[in-house]
């Protein structure tokens, strides 16, 4: 889900924008996105001159864009997880626009402080943030491998750098953590590109970075924290994640993606009924109108719900959800759409009802026509699914 995302520069710095920075992750982690910008450029109001504070507007307007793109799901509980056949994210010309102009300006900004001193760590930090950054944009949005990974090295190489010239800084390894994990995780043709560069790939060193910056870290240790539930369930090893997304939960009540996502681990982890109680508690919070909670789509919760009895072959149970969410098509974001409709053909597909299945597959592949599950879609319009 979150492992190409981004890589994410959280240092609360000193002086009286201390608490808008704080106040603006807060809404960041808990999906404020539009309430996290406002309380950042206020703070750069402040102190016009900080990198990370551009940095932090740069990443919370990917993150919207993401969120309303439903992209911020995780798909593992669906069976199908890449970094690399996600589609293109659609982003206004507007917010690319303004994305690149924050990047820029941390850019700018780095740059110079770096050729008055080139040992300043803090700028060299920053200046990796905001390269990680871009590096994500050409990936999640333009889809630009090459470009990615030239951003992707130069991030990776400065925050190597503040590691070297402060030993005990551990917040600066996540960056070298995640490309270890990610470069490792990658088919051999695309790992060679990373040989260009120098850079092999360990998926198991990857993972020991990012357990201990999830461990010791002080400005990065949420992000590790997030990072490692994701590295968790790519493992297989949901029940040691489960205990960091309730925390997270804790930590973040009105983030509802966090209980979907904890449904979803416990249905890996073989949990039907935990799973479907973690569902049924978001729709709990949201008929009482908890904060955050007036925001889930009922079809979201109905997605879930019938995504894990599709899995455990709750056919009937499942189908009727997914009739639910797709009566509302034009108001579902394209993650939910389209697997909605691949989810009803496989179901009509197992239950021999072969021309429905393959209307749905067919909707599958026009609601989203560059998705995974439109792609999937199109492989059973000749060929029925079978369950392996």
């Amino acid at each position: 889900m979150i492992l190409m995302l981004a890589l994410l520069a959280l240092a609360a710095p000193p002086g009286g924008r201390e608490s808008l920075v704080q106040e603006g992750f807060d809404h960041f982690y808990n999906l404020e996105y539009d309430r996290a910008i406002a309380d950042f450029e206020q703070a750069i109001a402040r102190d016009p001159t900080s990198p990370d504070l551009h940095n932090h507007v740069a990443q919370t307007l990917v993150f919207r864009e993401m969120y309303r793109n439903g992209a911020l799901e995780s798909e593992l509980v669906s069976g199908t997880n890449s970094f690399l056949r996600r589609p293109k994210m659609n982003q206004s010309p507007e917010t690319e626009k303004r994305f690149l102009g924050e990047i820029a300006a941390a850019m700018d900004l780095c740059e110079a402080r770096l050729r008055k001193d080139p040992r300043d760590t803090a700028a060299m930090y920053a200046l990796g943030i905001a390269y990680g950054l871009r590096s994500n944009h050409y990936w999640v949005v333009k889809k630009a491998w090459h470009d990615s990974l030239k951003d992707a090295t130069a991030a990776r190489r400065l925050h190597n750098r503040v590691a070297e010239l402060e030993p005990g800084n551990v917040d600066a390894r996540l960056v070298d953590g995640l490309h270890e994990y990610i470069l490792g995780s990658l088919p051999w043709h695309y790992r060679m590109l990373g040989f260009l560069v120098g850079l092999h790939g360990d998926k198991q060193k990857g993972i020991r970075i990012v357990e201990e910056v999830a461990r010791n870290g002080r400005l990065n240790r949420i992000d590790a924290e997030i990072f490692l539930c994701a590295l968790r369930r790519r493992e297989n090893q949901t029940r040691l994640a489960i205990p960091l997304v309730s925390d997270l939960i804790e930590k973040f009540p009105r983030n509802y993606l966090l209980r979907l996502e904890l449904s979803q681990m416990f249905s890996m982890a073989g949990d039907k009924a935990g799973a479907l109680d973690a569902v049924q508690q978001v729709a709990r919070l949201k008929t009482r109108r908890a904060p955050g909670y007036d925001r889930v789509p009922w079809e979201k919760i109905w997605f879930q719900e019938g995504t894990i009895e599709f899995w455990y072959h709750d056919l009937d149970r499942a189908l009727e959800n997914m009739r639910k969410v797709t009566a509302r098509g034009e108001d579902l974001d394209l993650n939910t759409g389209v697997y909605a409709w691949l989810r009803m053909g496989q179901i009509y597909d197992m239950t021999q009802r072969r021309a429905e299945a393959v209307e749905a597959y067919q909707k599958a592949i026009a609601f989203a026509p560059q998705a995974e599950a439109a792609q999937e879609s199109r492989k059973y319009l000749s060929t029925p699914y079978h369950r392996l």
